[in-house]
Protein backbone atom coordinates (compact mmCIF):
# COMPACT_ATOMS: atom_id res chain seq x y z
CA UNK A 1 0.00 0.00 0.00
CA UNK A 2 1.43 3.51 -0.96
CA UNK A 3 -0.14 6.48 0.67
CA UNK A 4 -0.72 9.62 -1.56
CA UNK A 5 -1.42 13.43 -0.33
CA UNK A 6 -3.65 15.14 -3.36
CA UNK A 7 -4.44 18.82 -3.49
CA UNK A 8 -8.09 19.04 -2.75
CA UNK A 9 -8.26 23.15 -2.47
CA UNK A 10 -6.00 25.63 -2.58
CA UNK A 11 -4.79 25.20 0.85
CA UNK A 12 -5.86 21.90 2.13
CA UNK A 13 -4.99 18.44 0.94
CA UNK A 14 -6.03 14.98 1.58
CA UNK A 15 -4.21 11.44 1.98
CA UNK A 16 -4.81 9.06 -0.14
CA UNK A 17 -4.60 4.83 -0.17
CA UNK A 18 -3.33 3.83 -3.65
CA UNK A 19 -3.32 -0.03 -3.68
CA UNK A 20 -0.88 -1.72 -5.95
CA UNK A 21 -1.91 -5.51 -7.47
CA UNK A 22 1.35 -7.28 -8.48
CA UNK A 23 0.25 -8.86 -11.72
CA UNK A 24 0.37 -12.55 -11.72
CA UNK A 25 0.75 -13.22 -15.26
CA UNK A 26 3.23 -12.10 -17.81
CA UNK A 27 2.98 -8.65 -19.66
CA UNK A 28 3.15 -8.88 -23.16
CA UNK A 29 5.44 -6.73 -24.84
CA UNK A 30 3.22 -4.21 -27.03
CA UNK A 31 6.23 -2.05 -28.04
CA UNK A 32 8.18 0.86 -27.15
CA UNK A 33 11.49 2.73 -27.95
CA UNK A 34 14.51 3.08 -26.13
CA UNK A 35 16.65 6.64 -25.35
CA UNK A 36 19.86 6.04 -27.28
CA UNK A 37 21.92 8.28 -24.60
CA UNK A 38 20.62 6.76 -21.29
CA UNK A 39 19.74 3.35 -22.55
CA UNK A 40 16.73 3.68 -20.63
CA UNK A 41 13.77 1.70 -22.44
CA UNK A 42 9.98 3.12 -22.78
CA UNK A 43 7.25 0.02 -23.41
CA UNK A 44 3.72 0.89 -24.44
CA UNK A 45 1.08 0.73 -21.68
CA UNK A 46 -0.76 -2.54 -21.79
CA UNK A 47 -4.66 -2.89 -19.78
CA UNK A 48 -3.85 -3.48 -16.21
CA UNK A 49 -7.21 -6.00 -16.46
CA UNK A 50 -7.09 -9.19 -15.06
CA UNK A 51 -7.25 -11.74 -17.75
CA UNK A 52 -10.22 -13.68 -18.01
CA UNK A 53 -9.76 -17.55 -16.52
CA UNK A 54 -10.72 -19.89 -18.67
CA UNK A 55 -13.71 -22.38 -16.81
CA UNK A 56 -12.48 -25.92 -15.04
CA UNK A 57 -13.90 -28.73 -17.38
CA UNK A 58 -12.80 -30.73 -14.60
CA UNK A 59 -10.09 -32.86 -16.55
CA UNK A 60 -6.49 -32.00 -15.56
CA UNK A 61 -4.68 -30.64 -18.50
CA UNK A 62 -1.00 -30.79 -19.55
CA UNK A 63 1.42 -28.93 -21.70
CA UNK A 64 3.68 -30.40 -24.24
CA UNK A 65 6.61 -29.75 -21.71
CA UNK A 66 5.51 -31.65 -19.48
CA UNK A 67 4.83 -34.53 -21.75
CA UNK A 68 7.92 -34.95 -23.27
CA UNK A 69 10.17 -37.15 -22.31
CA UNK A 70 14.35 -36.47 -22.81
CA UNK A 71 16.53 -39.48 -23.17
CA UNK A 72 20.19 -39.37 -23.12
CA UNK A 73 22.13 -42.57 -23.95
CA UNK A 74 25.56 -43.14 -22.40
CA UNK A 75 28.42 -45.86 -22.33
CA UNK A 76 30.40 -46.93 -19.32
CA UNK A 77 32.32 -49.12 -18.65
CA UNK A 78 32.96 -51.21 -15.68
CA UNK A 79 35.64 -52.59 -13.97
CA UNK A 80 37.21 -55.82 -13.70
CA UNK A 81 39.50 -57.32 -10.86
CA UNK A 82 42.25 -60.26 -12.15
CA UNK A 83 44.94 -61.48 -10.96
CA UNK A 84 48.29 -63.61 -11.72
CA UNK A 85 49.47 -66.61 -9.58
CA UNK A 86 53.22 -68.21 -10.29
CA UNK A 87 55.05 -70.85 -8.80
CA UNK A 88 56.34 -70.35 -5.03
CA UNK A 89 56.76 -72.05 -1.75
CA UNK A 90 54.07 -74.80 -1.23
CA UNK A 91 52.18 -74.14 -4.73
CA UNK A 92 53.31 -75.23 -8.26
CA UNK A 93 51.68 -73.89 -10.88
CA UNK A 94 52.04 -75.78 -14.43
CA UNK A 95 54.06 -74.09 -17.35
CA UNK A 96 52.78 -76.24 -19.98
CA UNK A 97 50.42 -74.28 -21.82
CA UNK A 98 52.71 -71.09 -21.29
CA UNK A 99 53.90 -68.96 -24.42
CA UNK A 100 57.84 -68.12 -24.68
CA UNK A 101 57.84 -64.46 -26.16
CA UNK A 102 61.47 -62.68 -27.06
CA UNK A 103 61.72 -59.11 -27.81
CA UNK A 104 62.34 -58.43 -31.21
CA UNK A 105 65.00 -55.46 -32.65
CA UNK A 106 63.47 -51.67 -31.42
CA UNK A 107 63.06 -49.33 -33.88
CA UNK A 108 63.73 -46.06 -32.78
CA UNK A 109 61.20 -43.01 -33.80
CA UNK A 110 64.74 -41.76 -35.94
CA UNK A 111 64.80 -45.14 -38.03
CA UNK A 112 60.69 -44.93 -38.09
CA UNK A 113 60.37 -41.72 -39.65
CA UNK A 114 63.04 -43.07 -42.08
CA UNK A 115 61.46 -45.63 -43.21
CA UNK A 116 58.23 -43.63 -43.98
CA UNK A 117 59.84 -41.17 -45.69
CA UNK A 118 61.46 -43.85 -47.88
CA UNK A 119 57.67 -45.07 -48.84
CA UNK A 120 56.91 -42.07 -49.20
CA UNK A 121 59.60 -41.84 -51.99
CA UNK A 122 58.29 -44.46 -53.76
CA UNK A 123 55.09 -43.74 -53.66
CA UNK A 124 55.99 -40.46 -55.39
CA UNK A 125 58.11 -41.98 -58.20
CA UNK A 126 55.25 -44.01 -59.34
CA UNK A 127 52.61 -41.12 -58.91
CA UNK A 128 55.11 -38.89 -60.94
CA UNK A 129 55.70 -41.37 -63.71
CA UNK A 130 51.95 -41.50 -63.93
CA UNK A 131 51.00 -38.28 -64.42
CA UNK A 132 54.68 -37.63 -66.66
CA UNK A 133 52.79 -40.51 -68.84
CA UNK A 134 49.79 -38.21 -68.90
CA UNK A 135 51.60 -34.91 -69.79
CA UNK A 136 53.29 -36.24 -72.60
CA UNK A 137 50.04 -38.37 -74.02
CA UNK A 138 48.32 -34.45 -73.82
CA UNK A 139 51.28 -33.06 -75.27
CA UNK A 140 51.31 -35.52 -78.08
CA UNK A 141 47.55 -34.86 -78.43
CA UNK A 142 47.35 -31.32 -78.76
CA UNK A 143 50.29 -31.98 -81.18
CA UNK A 144 48.31 -33.87 -83.72
CA UNK A 145 45.49 -31.65 -83.38
CA UNK A 146 47.56 -28.70 -83.94
CA UNK A 147 49.53 -30.18 -86.52
CA UNK A 148 46.33 -31.37 -88.38
CA UNK A 149 44.52 -27.88 -87.75
CA UNK A 150 47.85 -26.00 -89.90
CA UNK A 151 47.77 -28.41 -92.21
CA UNK A 152 44.17 -27.79 -92.70
CA UNK A 153 44.69 -24.02 -92.72
CA UNK A 154 46.96 -24.74 -95.02
CA UNK A 155 45.02 -26.28 -97.68
CA UNK A 156 42.61 -23.94 -97.06
CA UNK A 157 44.93 -21.19 -97.87
CA UNK A 158 46.56 -23.16 -100.42
CA UNK A 159 42.47 -23.70 -101.75
CA UNK A 160 41.65 -19.74 -101.59
CA UNK A 161 44.62 -19.11 -103.53
CA UNK A 162 43.91 -21.08 -106.58
CA UNK A 163 40.51 -20.25 -106.34
CA UNK A 164 41.39 -16.46 -106.30
CA UNK A 165 43.71 -17.42 -109.22
CA UNK A 166 40.86 -18.73 -110.99
CA UNK A 167 38.19 -16.03 -110.36
CA UNK A 168 40.85 -13.52 -111.55
CA UNK A 169 41.92 -15.73 -114.95
CA UNK A 170 38.10 -16.07 -114.98
CA UNK A 171 37.85 -12.22 -114.55
CA UNK A 172 40.48 -12.02 -117.28
CA UNK A 173 39.22 -14.03 -120.47
CA UNK A 174 35.32 -12.48 -119.62
CA UNK A 175 36.17 -9.08 -118.22
CA UNK A 176 32.30 -7.53 -116.89
CA UNK A 177 33.26 -4.84 -114.26
CA UNK A 178 35.73 -1.65 -114.06
CA UNK A 179 37.90 -3.54 -112.17
CA UNK A 180 38.19 -6.71 -114.14
CA UNK A 181 38.86 -4.17 -116.71
CA UNK A 182 41.67 -2.73 -114.26
CA UNK A 183 43.08 -6.19 -113.99
CA UNK A 184 43.54 -6.75 -117.88
CA UNK A 185 45.06 -3.10 -118.21
CA UNK A 186 47.44 -4.06 -115.54
CA UNK A 187 48.27 -7.20 -117.10
CA UNK A 188 48.75 -5.87 -120.60
CA UNK A 189 51.26 -3.50 -118.64
CA UNK A 190 53.15 -6.12 -117.06
CA UNK A 191 53.50 -8.25 -120.47
CA UNK A 192 54.64 -4.96 -121.84
CA UNK A 193 57.44 -4.29 -119.53
CA UNK A 194 58.62 -8.10 -119.58
CA UNK A 195 58.89 -7.89 -123.45
CA UNK A 196 60.59 -4.67 -123.21
CA UNK A 197 63.15 -6.07 -121.25
CA UNK A 198 63.41 -9.09 -123.01
CA UNK A 199 63.70 -7.07 -126.10
CA UNK A 200 66.66 -5.12 -124.89
CA UNK A 201 68.84 -7.25 -123.15
CA UNK A 202 68.84 -9.86 -126.22
CA UNK A 203 68.68 -7.43 -129.27
CA UNK A 204 70.67 -4.35 -130.39
CA UNK A 205 70.63 -2.49 -133.31
CA UNK A 206 67.83 -2.97 -136.19
CA UNK A 207 66.82 -6.27 -135.00
CA UNK A 208 65.69 -4.34 -131.65
CA UNK A 209 63.92 -1.74 -133.33
CA UNK A 210 61.89 -4.15 -135.37
CA UNK A 211 61.03 -6.20 -132.27
CA UNK A 212 59.93 -2.76 -131.01
CA UNK A 213 57.43 -2.01 -133.83
CA UNK A 214 56.19 -5.67 -133.18
CA UNK A 215 55.47 -5.18 -129.68
CA UNK A 216 53.28 -1.68 -130.60
CA UNK A 217 51.64 -3.64 -133.17
CA UNK A 218 51.04 -6.51 -130.99
CA UNK A 219 49.85 -4.23 -127.85
CA UNK A 220 47.76 -2.22 -129.88
CA UNK A 221 45.75 -5.37 -131.64
CA UNK A 222 45.02 -6.51 -127.25
CA UNK A 223 43.93 -3.32 -126.87
CA UNK A 224 41.49 -3.04 -129.69
CA UNK A 225 40.27 -6.74 -128.42
CA UNK A 226 40.15 -5.36 -124.79
CA UNK A 227 38.37 -2.28 -126.67
CA UNK A 228 35.59 -4.82 -128.11
CA UNK A 229 35.52 -6.64 -124.98
CA UNK A 230 34.62 -3.52 -123.11
CA UNK A 231 31.67 -2.76 -125.47
CA UNK A 232 30.10 -5.69 -125.09
CA UNK A 233 30.44 -5.77 -121.09
CA UNK A 234 28.84 -2.35 -121.29
CA UNK A 235 26.12 -3.35 -123.45
CA UNK A 236 25.01 -5.81 -120.87
CA UNK A 237 26.18 -3.60 -118.16
CA UNK A 238 23.61 -0.92 -119.07
CA UNK A 239 20.90 -3.69 -119.66
CA UNK A 240 20.98 -5.16 -116.11
CA UNK A 241 21.36 -1.46 -114.29
CA UNK A 242 18.58 -0.30 -116.47
CA UNK A 243 16.13 -2.88 -115.02
CA UNK A 244 18.00 -2.90 -111.72
CA UNK A 245 16.77 0.94 -111.89
CA UNK A 246 13.31 -0.60 -112.75
CA UNK A 247 13.01 -3.07 -110.50
CA UNK A 248 13.78 -0.38 -107.68
CA UNK A 249 11.42 1.78 -108.53
CA UNK A 250 8.65 -1.11 -108.70
CA UNK A 251 9.43 -2.61 -105.14
CA UNK A 252 6.96 -1.49 -102.30
CA UNK A 253 7.03 0.34 -99.40
CA UNK A 254 8.51 -1.15 -96.40
CA UNK A 255 8.80 -1.18 -92.42
CA UNK A 256 9.78 -2.98 -89.59
CA UNK A 257 7.15 -3.98 -86.66
CA UNK A 258 8.15 -3.21 -83.28
CA UNK A 259 8.35 -7.38 -83.21
CA UNK A 260 10.62 -7.97 -85.92
CA UNK A 261 8.04 -8.20 -88.64
CA UNK A 262 8.56 -6.46 -91.79
CA UNK A 263 5.40 -4.84 -93.29
CA UNK A 264 4.94 -4.51 -97.52
CA UNK A 265 2.52 -2.30 -99.06
CA UNK A 266 1.77 -1.33 -102.82
CA UNK A 267 0.97 2.21 -103.82
CA UNK A 268 -1.22 3.18 -106.33
CA UNK A 269 2.64 4.63 -107.96
CA UNK A 270 4.91 1.23 -107.25
CA UNK A 271 2.00 -0.65 -109.35
CA UNK A 272 2.20 1.69 -112.07
CA UNK A 273 6.13 1.56 -111.85
CA UNK A 274 5.69 -2.68 -111.90
CA UNK A 275 3.74 -2.49 -114.84
CA UNK A 276 6.19 -0.29 -116.90
CA UNK A 277 9.01 -2.96 -115.63
CA UNK A 278 7.12 -6.04 -117.18
CA UNK A 279 6.42 -3.85 -120.13
CA UNK A 280 9.96 -2.88 -120.88
CA UNK A 281 11.13 -6.16 -120.12
CA UNK A 282 8.85 -7.62 -122.80
CA UNK A 283 9.81 -5.28 -125.22
CA UNK A 284 13.47 -5.90 -125.00
CA UNK A 285 13.72 -9.78 -124.96
CA UNK A 286 15.03 -11.21 -127.96
CA UNK A 287 14.11 -14.17 -129.86
CA UNK A 288 10.31 -14.32 -129.46
CA UNK A 289 7.59 -15.15 -131.46
CA UNK A 290 6.17 -12.81 -133.63
CA UNK A 291 2.28 -13.14 -132.26
CA UNK A 292 4.07 -12.36 -129.19
CA UNK A 293 5.65 -9.71 -130.17
CA UNK A 294 2.55 -8.15 -131.92
CA UNK A 295 0.34 -8.41 -128.26
CA UNK A 296 3.29 -6.74 -126.59
CA UNK A 297 3.49 -4.14 -129.08
CA UNK A 298 -0.10 -3.38 -128.81
CA UNK A 299 0.09 -3.29 -124.77
CA UNK A 300 2.45 -0.64 -124.93
CA UNK A 301 0.74 1.14 -127.23
CA UNK A 302 -2.22 1.28 -124.93
CA UNK A 303 0.11 2.35 -122.15
CA UNK A 304 1.45 5.47 -123.78
CA UNK A 305 -1.37 6.33 -125.66
CA UNK A 306 -3.01 7.23 -121.73
CA UNK A 307 -1.03 10.52 -122.23
CA UNK A 308 -0.44 12.50 -125.36
CA UNK A 309 2.71 14.16 -126.15
CA UNK A 310 5.57 14.29 -128.63
CA UNK A 311 7.23 11.45 -127.08
CA UNK A 312 4.53 9.25 -126.90
CA UNK A 313 3.33 10.20 -130.33
CA UNK A 314 6.57 8.99 -131.29
CA UNK A 315 6.68 6.19 -129.86
CA UNK A 316 3.08 5.16 -131.17
CA UNK A 317 4.39 6.18 -134.94
CA UNK A 318 7.61 3.09 -134.20
CA UNK A 319 5.11 0.75 -132.94
CA UNK A 320 3.05 1.20 -136.40
CA UNK A 321 6.24 0.80 -138.15
CA UNK A 322 7.51 -2.12 -136.46
CA UNK A 323 4.02 -3.91 -136.69
CA UNK A 324 3.61 -2.83 -140.63
CA UNK A 325 7.42 -4.17 -141.45
CA UNK A 326 6.74 -7.71 -139.16
CA UNK A 327 3.38 -7.91 -141.53
CA UNK A 328 5.57 -7.52 -144.53
CA UNK A 329 8.17 -10.58 -143.40
CA UNK A 330 11.18 -8.21 -143.09
CA UNK A 331 13.83 -10.62 -141.38
CA UNK A 332 14.54 -9.40 -137.67
CA UNK A 333 18.06 -8.48 -138.59
CA UNK A 334 16.65 -5.60 -140.36
CA UNK A 335 14.35 -4.41 -136.79
CA UNK A 336 16.88 -4.35 -134.53
CA UNK A 337 17.58 -0.50 -134.64
CA UNK A 338 13.69 0.25 -134.41
CA UNK A 339 13.53 -1.85 -131.58
CA UNK A 340 16.47 -0.34 -129.79
CA UNK A 341 15.08 2.94 -130.83
CA UNK A 342 11.55 1.99 -129.14
CA UNK A 343 13.05 0.51 -125.92
CA UNK A 344 15.09 4.35 -125.54
CA UNK A 345 12.10 5.95 -126.26
CA UNK A 346 9.62 4.05 -123.82
CA UNK A 347 12.66 4.35 -120.75
CA UNK A 348 12.81 7.81 -121.55
CA UNK A 349 8.54 7.79 -120.82
CA UNK A 350 9.38 5.93 -117.76
CA UNK A 351 11.77 8.16 -116.49
CA UNK A 352 9.25 11.26 -116.64
CA UNK A 353 7.63 11.76 -113.16
CA UNK A 354 4.83 13.06 -114.83
CA UNK A 355 4.42 9.00 -116.27
CA UNK A 356 5.77 7.63 -113.59
CA UNK A 357 5.73 9.19 -110.30
CA UNK A 358 8.06 6.53 -107.91
CA UNK A 359 10.94 7.65 -110.39
CA UNK A 360 10.67 10.88 -108.60
CA UNK A 361 12.51 10.00 -105.53
CA UNK A 362 15.28 7.53 -107.47
CA UNK A 363 16.67 10.12 -110.38
CA UNK A 364 19.98 11.04 -109.61
CA UNK A 365 19.14 14.43 -111.53
CA UNK A 366 16.63 16.07 -109.48
CA UNK A 367 13.89 17.84 -111.21
CA UNK A 368 14.22 21.01 -110.33
CA UNK A 369 17.18 22.40 -112.32
CA UNK A 370 18.12 25.21 -110.15
CA UNK A 371 18.87 22.58 -107.43
CA UNK A 372 22.18 21.26 -110.18
CA UNK A 373 24.25 24.55 -109.61
CA UNK A 374 24.52 23.93 -106.22
CA UNK A 375 26.13 20.66 -106.55
CA UNK A 376 28.05 20.61 -109.90
CA UNK A 377 31.39 20.78 -110.66
CA UNK A 378 33.35 21.33 -114.03
CA UNK A 379 36.05 18.59 -115.19
CA UNK A 380 39.19 20.69 -117.19
CA UNK A 381 39.77 17.62 -118.91
CA UNK A 382 36.65 15.98 -120.43
CA UNK A 383 35.37 19.73 -120.21
CA UNK A 384 31.94 18.33 -119.03
CA UNK A 385 29.91 20.09 -115.60
CA UNK A 386 29.35 16.70 -113.62
CA UNK A 387 28.30 16.49 -109.93
CA UNK A 388 30.63 16.06 -107.02
CA UNK A 389 29.76 12.75 -106.50
CA UNK A 390 31.73 11.73 -110.16
CA UNK A 391 35.37 13.37 -109.13
CA UNK A 392 37.49 11.19 -106.78
CA UNK A 393 39.04 13.51 -104.39
CA UNK A 394 41.87 12.20 -102.48
CA UNK A 395 42.20 13.20 -98.83
CA UNK A 396 45.53 15.82 -99.24
CA UNK A 397 43.61 17.07 -102.42
CA UNK A 398 43.41 21.05 -102.80
CA UNK A 399 41.14 21.49 -106.23
CA UNK A 400 38.43 19.11 -107.98
CA UNK A 401 41.16 17.95 -110.40
CA UNK A 402 39.30 15.44 -113.26
CA UNK A 403 36.67 13.12 -112.99
CA UNK A 404 36.76 9.81 -112.71
CA UNK A 405 36.57 8.45 -116.43
CA UNK A 406 39.06 11.03 -117.35
CA UNK A 407 41.01 9.59 -114.56
CA UNK A 408 40.15 6.03 -116.00
CA UNK A 409 40.94 6.60 -119.10
CA UNK A 410 44.40 7.82 -118.04
CA UNK A 411 44.90 4.96 -115.77
CA UNK A 412 44.27 2.78 -118.85
CA UNK A 413 46.58 4.77 -121.29
CA UNK A 414 49.51 5.31 -119.73
CA UNK A 415 50.44 4.47 -115.77
CA UNK A 416 47.64 0.90 -116.35
CA UNK A 417 47.58 0.33 -112.07
CA UNK A 418 45.36 -1.91 -111.06
CA UNK A 419 44.17 -0.51 -107.92
CA UNK A 420 41.41 -3.47 -106.53
CA UNK A 421 44.10 -4.80 -103.61
CA UNK A 422 43.92 -1.10 -102.22
CA UNK A 423 40.00 -1.25 -102.49
CA UNK A 424 39.78 -4.39 -100.90
CA UNK A 425 41.88 -3.02 -97.94
CA UNK A 426 40.03 0.20 -97.75
CA UNK A 427 36.43 -1.53 -97.77
CA UNK A 428 37.57 -4.68 -94.98
CA UNK A 429 39.02 -1.72 -92.89
CA UNK A 430 35.27 0.11 -92.86
CA UNK A 431 33.52 -2.74 -91.96
CA UNK A 432 35.89 -3.19 -89.19
CA UNK A 433 35.34 0.47 -88.02
CA UNK A 434 31.80 -0.19 -88.60
CA UNK A 435 31.32 -3.21 -86.47
CA UNK A 436 33.00 -1.39 -83.42
CA UNK A 437 30.19 0.85 -83.66
CA UNK A 438 31.99 4.39 -81.93
CA UNK A 439 30.87 6.94 -84.37
CA UNK A 440 34.37 6.48 -86.59
CA UNK A 441 34.88 9.09 -88.86
CA UNK A 442 38.64 9.06 -90.22
CA UNK A 443 38.15 5.97 -92.08
CA UNK A 444 35.31 7.36 -94.40
CA UNK A 445 37.37 10.48 -95.15
CA UNK A 446 40.49 8.07 -96.58
CA UNK A 447 40.22 7.10 -100.56
CA UNK A 448 42.11 3.95 -101.40
CA UNK A 449 44.71 6.72 -103.37
CA UNK A 450 45.68 7.48 -99.59
CA UNK A 451 45.72 4.11 -98.64
CA UNK A 452 48.06 3.11 -101.42
CA UNK A 453 50.77 5.65 -100.18
CA UNK A 454 50.62 4.62 -96.97
CA UNK A 455 50.97 0.82 -97.83
CA UNK A 456 53.51 1.48 -100.22
CA UNK A 457 55.62 4.28 -98.91
CA UNK A 458 55.00 3.97 -94.79
CA UNK A 459 54.83 0.39 -94.60
CA UNK A 460 56.47 -0.67 -96.88
CA UNK A 461 53.79 -2.85 -98.97
CA UNK A 462 54.70 -5.82 -96.40
CA UNK A 463 52.99 -6.86 -92.63
CA UNK A 464 54.82 -5.35 -89.45
CA UNK A 465 55.33 -8.63 -87.97
CA UNK A 466 56.08 -11.48 -90.48
CA UNK A 467 57.23 -9.09 -93.68
CA UNK A 468 54.18 -10.86 -96.09
CA UNK A 469 54.19 -8.88 -99.41
CA UNK A 470 50.98 -10.58 -100.28
CA UNK A 471 48.30 -7.51 -100.62
CA UNK A 472 45.38 -10.01 -101.13
CA UNK A 473 46.39 -11.61 -97.19
CA UNK A 474 46.85 -8.26 -95.50
CA UNK A 475 44.72 -6.10 -93.61
CA UNK A 476 44.52 -2.62 -91.89
CA UNK A 477 43.32 -2.94 -88.28
CA UNK A 478 43.77 -0.58 -85.08
CA UNK A 479 46.95 -0.25 -83.15
CA UNK A 480 45.09 0.86 -79.93
CA UNK A 481 42.04 -0.82 -80.12
CA UNK A 482 40.45 1.66 -77.47
CA UNK A 483 40.73 4.61 -79.84
CA UNK A 484 39.38 4.75 -83.46
CA UNK A 485 41.40 4.26 -86.45
CA UNK A 486 43.97 6.81 -87.83
CA UNK A 487 46.59 6.95 -90.26
CA UNK A 488 48.15 7.53 -86.75
CA UNK A 489 46.70 4.23 -85.11
CA UNK A 490 46.99 1.68 -87.76
CA UNK A 491 48.84 -0.94 -88.35
CA UNK A 492 49.41 -3.56 -91.62
CA UNK A 493 49.52 -7.04 -90.43
CA UNK A 494 48.14 -10.47 -92.29
CA UNK A 495 44.63 -11.71 -91.34
CA UNK A 496 45.86 -14.28 -88.21
CA UNK A 497 47.90 -11.60 -87.12
CA UNK A 498 45.51 -9.10 -87.20
CA UNK A 499 42.69 -11.53 -85.56
CA UNK A 500 45.83 -12.14 -82.79
CA UNK A 501 46.77 -8.58 -82.35
CA UNK A 502 42.53 -7.22 -81.52
CA UNK A 503 42.79 -10.02 -78.70
CA UNK A 504 45.74 -8.24 -76.73
CA UNK A 505 45.21 -6.32 -73.72
CA UNK A 506 48.46 -4.50 -72.68
CA UNK A 507 50.85 -3.81 -75.93
CA UNK A 508 54.06 -2.43 -73.73
CA UNK A 509 53.76 -6.24 -72.55
CA UNK A 510 52.69 -8.21 -75.77
CA UNK A 511 55.79 -6.35 -77.92
CA UNK A 512 59.15 -5.59 -77.52
CA UNK A 513 60.40 -1.82 -77.00
CA UNK A 514 62.01 -1.86 -80.55
CA UNK A 515 58.77 -3.02 -82.35
CA UNK A 516 56.85 -0.23 -80.51
CA UNK A 517 59.33 2.12 -81.54
CA UNK A 518 59.53 1.17 -84.80
CA UNK A 519 55.63 1.35 -85.25
CA UNK A 520 55.39 5.17 -83.74
CA UNK A 521 58.04 6.25 -86.04
CA UNK A 522 55.36 5.37 -88.48
CA UNK A 523 52.55 6.52 -87.02
CA UNK A 524 54.86 10.08 -87.05
CA UNK A 525 55.19 9.49 -90.32
CA UNK A 526 51.82 9.71 -91.31
CA UNK A 527 50.65 12.53 -89.28
CA UNK A 528 53.22 14.61 -90.88
CA UNK A 529 51.99 13.26 -93.88
CA UNK A 530 47.93 13.94 -93.22
CA UNK A 531 49.21 17.02 -91.61
CA UNK A 532 48.64 18.79 -94.73
CA UNK A 533 44.89 18.57 -95.10
CA UNK A 534 42.77 20.53 -93.63
CA UNK A 535 40.07 17.86 -93.18
CA UNK A 536 42.48 16.06 -90.76
CA UNK A 537 43.13 18.86 -89.29
CA UNK A 538 40.18 18.81 -85.64
CA UNK A 539 41.12 15.15 -85.73
CA UNK A 540 44.72 15.40 -85.34
CA UNK A 541 44.37 18.26 -82.44
CA UNK A 542 41.89 15.54 -81.09
CA UNK A 543 44.27 12.85 -81.14
CA UNK A 544 46.91 15.02 -79.41
CA UNK A 545 44.55 15.85 -76.57
CA UNK A 546 44.08 12.35 -75.96
CA UNK A 547 47.46 11.29 -75.99
CA UNK A 548 48.50 13.93 -73.17
CA UNK A 549 45.47 12.97 -71.31
CA UNK A 550 46.49 9.49 -70.90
Amino acid sequence: YLGTLILTDSDSFQDVVVTIERPTYHKPFLGGFKNQITGVEFHNAGSQTIPKKRPDKGIQLFCRETQTVFEKNKAQQTRNTTSTQMTKIGLYVSNMTDKLISPGKYLTAEEYHKHRLEAVIVLQKYFRRWHAINVVQNLREEKRLRLAWEAQEELWRKKEKEERLRREHERRLNPKTKDDFELLYNALELWRQEETERIDRTLTGAERKAAFCGLLEQEAQLIASIGRHKLNADEENQHKAILHFLAKCAQPKRWKAYDGKVTEMDTQYTLRARELLEIYRSISMNDIPKDERIDVLLTLRHTVKEHECKLTQEIVELIDREVDLMSRQVKECNLEGLRKRICTLFLQYIKTPKFNPEVARILKVPPDPLKLYKNVNFCHSCENYLPSSEFPVPANSHTIGRCRLCCKLDNEARRREAFLKYKLILENLRKFEADYQDDAKIVFLIQHQDLQYMIENIWDSQSALSACSDLYDLVMVRWDKQHEWSPWNTILLTKDEADAHLKLCNLEKAYEAAFIHRIKRKHIRAKNYFAQIPAMASFLHRSDNQANAN
